[in-house]
Order: C-alpha cells, then sequence, then structure tokens
C-alpha cells in the first residue's frame, strides 16, 4: 500500500501536490485542511482519510472526526492534528498511544516536518510538515511511503521552497 501524507493545507493545494502523490493509493490527511474546498478536491486525486485541526470549522468538523485509528496492512496507524512528538507528547495523544499502541502516529500542527522512530512506544512518529502557505514555515512538505505488513518503506519528502 502506498500513500501519501500531509497537514496543515489551510485552504491552499499547491498543484504539485498532485504529481507527487499520483502514485499512491490513499491520501492522509493530518488536520488544518482549511475549508471543504480542498478536502473535495483531495478526495478527486484519491481516497482520503482526513482529522480535522484547530483552524477548521464546522463543515469540516461534520465529515472529518478530531482522531483516526484504522489498520493500512497489518500496520495500526492513528492520525490526529495535535500530538506533540516523541518525548513531548500531547496528553491525549500520550493516552491514545498508551491505550492503542499503534505502529505509526501521524500528527500536524507544528508545521515542522518530522520523521522519527519512537524507541519507548515501539512506533514510527511522523509530521509531515506543513503543505500550505500560512504560517512560519520555510517550505511546504508532504510525505509518500510505501506500507508492507507492518513496515514503513520508500518514505520520500516533498519539500519545496516557499
Amino acid at each position: 500500500m502506498k500513500v501519501g501524507i500531509l497537514s496543515d493545507t489551510h485552504g491552499f493545494l499547491h498543484p504539485g501536490l498532485e504529481a507527487f502523490f499520483a502514485n499512491v493509493d490513499e491520501i492522509w490527511h493530518a488536520g488544518d485542511i482549511g475549508n471543504m474546498e480542498t478536502l473535495i478536491a483531495l478526495e478527486k486525486m484519491k481516497p482520503v482519510r482526513a482529522v480535522y485541526g484547530n483552524i477548521d470549522g464546522r463543515e469540516v468538523r461534520s465529515v472529518c472526526k478530531e482522531r483516526l485509528l484504522f489498520r493500512a496492512e497489518d500496520a495500526s496507524v492513528s492520525i490526529m492534528h495535535i500530538g506533540g512528538y516523541p518525548g513531548r507528547y500531547d496528553p491525549k495523544a500520550r493516552e491514545l498511544i498508551r491505550k492503542n499502541r499503534p505502529n505509526l502516529v501521524v500528527c500536524g500542527h507544528s508545521h515542522i516536518l518530522k520523521v522519527m522512530y519512537d524507541k519507548t512506544h515501539e512506533m514510527l512518529f511522523i509530521n509531515p510538515g506543513a503543505a500550505g502557505k500560512f504560517g512560519f514555515h520555510q517550505s511546504y512538505t508532504a510525505i509518500r511511503m510505501e506500507i508492507v505488513g507492518k513496515d514503513f518503506q520508500n518514505l520520500e519528502v516533498w519539500d519545496l521552497p516557499r
């Protein structure tokens, strides 16, 4: 299974994302989508799993959950917008991780691209940074990778200067 991962679009989809996600099976959005038009545009590209973020309004929140927990191949995956990162998890995220023991946690919010293996919880942590044009980040970022069983392989970063 091939997935594209992004966050913090804030209502903007860079035209380069469509080519970067061309060969993925699903797109995962870790919140701050921005508006329904952005979500619909992503859904026209590929099937989407998305959570809402702190800037998302009623319309986006009516179709997206605050957190997702699902299986992709043999891996347990959790997606949330505000989660922190290994060693500094948000209390809600820490509780979800302890309770569900996912193999992969995907968060957004910080606009900082971060891919880390969390040794304490024996899982991969991904924050894809920010794919939108609002915020302090210096480049547009997103991730694509393959999931084979419980293994995460061939991770690639899309990184374009703003």
